[in-house]
């Protein structure tokens, strides 16, 4: 049974919105609070969906490419500085878990 990609992305997107979380003063706000996992799965989805092994370069790209906006909007920074090291693992080893379930 197939999915079509917008059912794809809404798993992939709850996926990583309870495995990634950001890190501000301690407090760890997962992606699906923060209201950022859709944005981040309709980004990285393509790159998934192509059969091709995954590229860490590409998906760090891709983080930062995603602005997170701070303090009501006087700063941004990308996602990828908010991101501890486990964090962008658990994104890794959740797009080629979900990449060999498709």
């Amino acid at each position: 049974m197939a999915i079509s990609s917008s059912e794809a992305i809404e798993t992939l997107a709850a996926e990583i919105g309870e495995n990634v979380y950001m890190d501000i003063a301690k407090w760890h706000l997962y992606l699906s609070d923060a209201h950022l996992h859709t944005v981040l799965a309709e980004k990285l989805f393509p790159m998934i969906s192509n059969g091709q092994a995954i590229e860490e370069d590409q998906v760090l790209t891709v983080l930062n490419g995603i602005p997170v906006k701070l303090g009501g909007g006087k700063r941004e920074v990308p996602l990828t500085d908010l991101l501890p090291m486990q964090c962008q693992v658990n994104l890794m080893d959740t797009l080629e878990e979900f990449q060999r379930k498709l």
